[in-house]
């Protein structure tokens, strides 16, 4: 067995933008669709035994199953302050992760969601260079405490030896879904809400999106999922799957708690079009029945998988929908090995897979 950890030791030329400083991208940057290749996968190690009423036993050996499943296409960085890290690597060890390729950096967090709290790496394609791009993350819209959570993009940034972009304006990255050609699919009931949105200049917020992650245009779903903490990510509504392709959560059970949203949200989607005016192809992913874990009711999706260098990982929830919805996967994402991963337990905190996860570009 080896791995590595690491401490943050600060990088010489990871100095935030400032108004004076040239934006990402004025200098050739721009954030690459989750499809592009990694170099690596950022998960943050679960650390709050609160937050998992009843179930936190469970929930490090899940979490070490899926940073195992991760470590068979790529490598695995790990947010993991050092008192966790000896439990940490024991049931990553039990997992069979593969250990060469898995690293854990002493970084604290408040949380395990990664795809909010971690960096959105953004790439030059001109010279190769990846950055960071360091966002401020409040607990979606300040809902619970993240001041550990807030520092990990910088503290990432630093560790790597990064340049850091930083802007004040509010993003989760589990909101976005960037398609690499110059397009972002995002939902008014995050970015609109009073809660991110009030005070807010939101011609400069829709210039951040541009200038930092290379966003040229904005496309808009409505509302999310019904009892989703984040007011309605997009991971768990629609995903790009390539440039001119979107795959979204679907039910034609008008009994279904979020039928009007995905169905408003499905009228959208095929009234958008690509960057070269054609429609967009979608794909349907059936969407679980609700259902309820530590006295919570919980907002299953298929549509929270992440994308690997040669995989896709999908959450699975024992349901008879899952063989239908791994079918549709294997369809859309044909020469990947598609892998499902039952969530229930981590379904508990609201999240899955993708919400885990960030991917770092190669």
């Amino acid at each position: 067995m080896s791995f590595s950890a690491h401490a943050a030791t600060p990088a010489a030329d990871a100095t935030p933008a400032t108004d004076a400083a040239p934006t990402p991208g004025a200098l050739g940057f721009q954030m690459p669709p989750e499809w592009a290749a990694q170099k690596a996968v950022w998960l943050s190690w679960p650390s709050n035994p609160a937050l998992w009423p009843g179930h936190y036993e469970h929930v490090g050996p899940k979490f070490a199953e899926f940073a195992a499943a991760i470590s068979r296409f790529e490598p695995v960085r790990i947010n993991c302050a050092h008192p966790l890290q000896t439990l940490a690597l024991r049931q990553l060890n039990e997992a069979r992760a593969d250990m060469s390729v898995v690293t854990l950096f002493d970084h604290a967090t408040d949380d395990v969601w990664c795809r909010d709290h971690g960096p959105l790496f953004v790439k030059n394609a001109a010279t190769g260079e990846v950055a960071v791009t360091d966002w401020e993350f409040r607990g979606w819209g300040g809902k619970f405490g993240a001041t550990l959570d807030n520092q990990v993009p910088r503290r990432v940034a630093d560790a790597l030896g990064m340049r850091c972009f930083t802007t004040g304006f509010e993003l989760e990255g589990g909101a976005i879904e960037i398609n690499g050609a110059g397009q972002l699919l995002t939902t008014e009931s995050v970015q609109n809400n009073p809660n991110r949105a009030a005070g807010r200049d939101d011609t400069a917020f829709r210039a951040a999106l541009r200038d930092y992650l290379g966003a040229e245009e904005v496309l808009w779903l409505g509302g999310g999922l019904a009892n989703d903490d984040t007011d309605g990510h997009i991971d768990n509504l629609a995903r790009f799957f390539h440039a001119g392709g979107i795959v979204t959560a679907a039910t034609s059970d008008r009994a279904n708690p979020n039928y009007r949203a995905l169905a408003e949200n499905a009228a959208r989607l095929r009234a958008m079009r690509g960057r070269d005016g054609r429609a967009f192809e979608i794909a349907e992913l059936p969407l679980p029945e609700p259902f309820r874990m530590a006295e919570r009711d919980l907002p299953p999706s298929y549509a929270n998988f992440l994308i690997v260098n040669n995989g896709v990982l999908a959450p699975v929830y024992a349901q008879p929908s899952d063989d239908r919805a791994l079918g549709v996967l294997r369809e859309i994402f044909h020469g990947r090995r598609v892998v499902g991963i039952d969530c229930r337990v981590l379904l508990i905190e609201g999240g899955a897979l993708h919400c885990l996860s960030q991917q770092e570009p190669a």
